[in-house]
């Protein structure tokens, strides 16, 4: 007879895997234990889509991921003392068939160095070393990492979740979720087939089946569950005499294929095949498989090409008896990420979804952190629940894009590559003039924008510029480097059409924004205010532009990209007395940044209006006329020159870019993309979200203590803020320029004195009218000082830098 349910508790958790076995662990320690765990299998015998043995590869070129990883380990072995051994650290290697993976582990060491984790190079003699029956003739070499390893699960499961019963927590199997009761936007209960458990939070965690989850709560969660192959082979005579897991763990890239050892056998995974998702509804248990729905019957003839590629690397297997084989079940979203976070229209709502055991236990942590604290100790924008634009979540987008991650799982990725599938989403109003000038799109939260025009190939002609080879030369073109001295030199347009723009109105929209922001609001109307949002520990949540347009009526500017993540921030803390309305006006108004020192001359053939310096300074917003086009300007310049974001409702957007073009013929006017956009921001210094500074930075280190007034009043975050300036700051985001002055690298790499890691490299390019390449990082302030010699790790090689005063272009012409 089955145990009755508790009746309530504090936090109910949906699936007793390893995200939920990890949750509960960390609540617990933390000191909360009145939590309900429920799976709709048995406890700890459920292993979800996981193998049976795991394999944990920390490095990640997302530094978050890496973080996490990296936490998983350490705990791993920490439970090896507290249970039967759960965790086998052999290490972690990752060979190369072909010359570009030889290149590519060149730079994922460079990633690991900037992380934290440490590896190494190895020849295909030390790589046999460590694995002696693989074939190193086939192989350029290996990088390999001590501290990676091999995870039993089970027995980790159990003494996470023994724990967390220990003190506390209460584990139901066999328990299936059939809705939620909520009140006022809030959760009020999770109803299940053995009854209500009454709670005001609810976690997410049932992985393959989080969609079904979702679609109880009437929220949409954007994974797909895909099949995936495993075989296990053996006996492998060469191992006659090994017990356990011994070898490193093994991928081969270059085939899709990873490797763990288990006395005499081999496991083997493969992604060598076309992506075959599955609809979460049919993983539910049923009378033919009432406890493992999830694997699927093995289909020998997808897996001929990689049983082919594995025998080549590991000629022992040949000859072997396949005696374990299944189809499993990944989770994959259209980005790759997990989903995290409390959802914003439900509150106590909380997922925790699309997670792979390698971040499982790191995952565990950072929303115990949440929960309870309010604020994760690591940045988390790449794994926000928030990130999304509306089409990511329709079930077209999130199978296409689902389906193209489980390809590309092990593929070598340059950080510019685009996706290919799906295209044309969102489109400016300008697009048809953009292709007509050759414009080579990219594409960034669904919208086609251009990184550079082939129409302005003609201004190459009598222009010496650095060139770029191998790496750092992909998705690149030398039209960028003439773009940015035309912005320079004359006047362009830009396409800013994608910028986020919401507005904020209602009788109490100026104390709202007050409370939410570091600089001081209360401005005259057509001011703009540049400022920050910060979570409750001083991290850097938003970075934006606020335009004060009447009196209780502000219009927010923020990135594209990070559109849905500072909506759902600032949407969290707006009060319930509905004395303020939030609205995302992104779709209603197109954008043209008008910059260079010639704007004005542009600007003035079309306009009626005053543009002078008195009349319109900087930072200013006014409501101007183009011809008969009405337009907000604003006196901004993320380019560093004199100009304008001319905004204007979308249907008069392709008369308002025809007024501008012509008006420019005779200043020579171009339009420019987000290629040369990028260069002229990093020469005067201006920082970008996500990359310089994100919630693990603080204004002080990050140079933007200008826009931090402590003094107007309360705020989120202005605690830590006071509590940091009295600290002071023990790190600087640092200029650096390269001693070859035409080198460029492309961000994440290690900073260098001699093998001390000071930082990474968090953006870098090419200064077109400073005539050097540029580096930004974060350095220990003894480093941070104008003069002080580093080296930049990239691709295998060291090149010097030198860290220089910024901004290296401090002035705004203007004639």
């Amino acid at each position: 007879m089955k145990e009755p349910l508790h009746e309530s508790a504090k936090l109910v958790v949906i699936g007793a895997g390893s995200v939920g076995c990890s949750v509960a662990y960390h609540l617990t320690k933390m000191g909360l234990t009145d939590i309900v765990v429920i799976d709709q299998g048995p406890i700890f015998r459920d292993r979800g889509s996981v193998p049976p043995i795991a394999l944990i590869f920390q490095t990640n070129s997302s530094r978050t991921m890496a973080k996490l990883a990296q936490y998983s380990v350490g705990l791993f072995n920490e439970l090896n003392k507290d249970s039967e051994r759960c965790w086998y650290d052999v290490g972690g290697l990752e060979v190369a068939y072909t010359r570009d993976r030889w290149e590519d582990l060149k730079r994922k060491l460079g990633v690991a160095k900037s992380w934290g984790i440490e590896g190494q190079l190895l020849s295909r003699d030390e790589a046999k070393e460590k694995i002696p029956i693989l074939d190193s003739d086939k192989i350029y070499g290996g990088y390999y990492v001590a501290s990676d390893g091999a995870l039993d699960v089970v027995p980790a499961l159990e003494t996470m979740g023994n724990y967390a019963k220990a003190h506390g927590a209460r584990f139901y199997g066999d328990t299936r979720v059939t809705g939620f009761d909520f009140s006022n936007g809030a959760v009020k209960a999770v109803n299940t087939d053995r009854g209500k458990i009454t709670t005001d939070m609810v976690l997410s965690a049932a992985g393959i089946w989080g969609p079904m989850i979702g679609k109880m709560a009437g929220i949409d969660i954007p994974l797909t569950p895909c099949e995936h192959q495993v075989m296990r082979v053996g006996p492998i005579k060469e191992l006659a005499e090994v017990k356990g897991t011994v070898h490193p763990i093994l991928r081969h890239q270059d085939r899709d294929l990873y490797f763990v050892q288990i006395d005499d056998s081999y496991v083997i995974g493969s992604y060598l095949h076309e992506p075959l998702l599955v609809d979460p509804r049919d993983l539910l248990p049923h009378e033919e498989a009432p406890v493992v729905p999830w694997v699927k019957p093995f289909m020998p003839s997808m897996f001929n090409r990689a049983w082919q590629s594995a025998t080549e690397l590991l000629p022992p297997l040949r000859g072997c008896n396949p005696y374990y084989k299944i189809h499993g079940i990944f989770s994959f979203t259209p980005d790759s990420y997990p989903l995290l976070g409390e959802h914003v229209d439900l509150k106590g709502f909380w997922v925790a979804e699309a997670v792979w055991i390698t971040h499982a236990a790191g995952v565990g942590k950072i929303m115990a952190e949440w929960i309870l604290e309010g604020t994760p100790s690591l940045d988390l924008r790449e794994c926000d629940l928030h990130r999304f634009h509306q089409h990511a979540f329709t079930p077209a987008y999130v199978k296409a894009r689902g389906a193209q991650q489980y390809r590309e799982v092990y593929d070598i990725i340059h950080p510019l590559q685009q996706i290919q599938n799906p295209r044309n989403l969102r489109l400016s109003p300008f697009h048809s003039r953009f292709q007509n000038l050759g414009a080579v799109f990219v594409e960034g939260a669904g919208w086609e924008r251009p990184e550079w025009f082939e129409a302005n190939q003609r201004l190459l002609e009598g222009q010496t510029l650095p060139t770029r080879s191998g790496w750092e030369a992909r998705y690149w073109s030398p039209v960028q480097g003439v773009e940015h001295i035309a912005t320079r030199e004359g006047v362009a347009m830009y396409d800013l059409t994608p910028f986020t723009k919401i507005d904020v109105s209602g009788e109490k929209a100026l104390e709202f924004l007050q409370s939410l922001t570091t600089n001081q609001m209360d401005q005259p109307v057509g001011r703009v205010i540049y400022t920050s949002m910060l979570n409750e520990k001083g991290g850097i949540m938003c970075d934006l532009t606020i335009a004060r347009l009447d009196t209780n009526y502000f219009r927010i500017i923020t990135g594209g990209s990070v559109g849905p993540h500072d909506l759902a921030w600032i949407r969290r803390h707006m009060p319930t007395d509905g004395s303020v309305q939030i609205t995302d006006v992104t779709s209603s108004y197109c954008c043209i940044g008008l910059w260079g020192p010639k704007a004005r001359g542009v600007i003035e053939q079309v306009s009626e209006d005053d543009f002078s310096d008195n009349a319109f300074p900087y930072y200013s917003a006014r409501k101007i006329s183009i011809g008969p086009i009405p337009v907000l300007a604003l006196r901004v310049s993320y380019a560093g020159e004199l100009g304008w974001e001319l905004y204007s409702p979308a249907e008069y957007g392709l008369g308002l870019w025809d007024s501008l073009w012509k008006a420019g013929e005779q200043y020579d006017m171009i339009a420019g993309g987000l290629g040369a956009f990028d260069s002229l921001r990093l020469e005067k210094g201006y920082r970008l979200w996500g990359s310089d500074i994100h919630t693990e930075y603080n204004n002080y280190e990050a140079g933007l203590d200008f826009v931090v007034k402590p003094n107007k009043g309360n705020f989120v975050g202005r605690d830590a803020v006071l509590r940091l300036k009295d600290q002071g700051i023990k790190r600087k985001l640092s200029c650096m320029t390269f001693n070859d002055p035409g080198r460029v690298v492309m961000g994440k790499e290690p900073i260098l004195d001699g093998d001390k890691v000071l930082g990474y490299v968090t953006s870098s390019n090419y200064g077109y009218t400073v005539g050097k390449g540029i580096a930004y990082g974060y350095l220990p302030l003894d480093y941070a000082k104008e003069g002080k010699n580093v080296e930049v790790y990239y691709c295998g090689k060291r090149y010097s830098a030198t860290v220089v005063k910024e901004p290296l272009l401090s002035r705004m012409r203007s004639r």
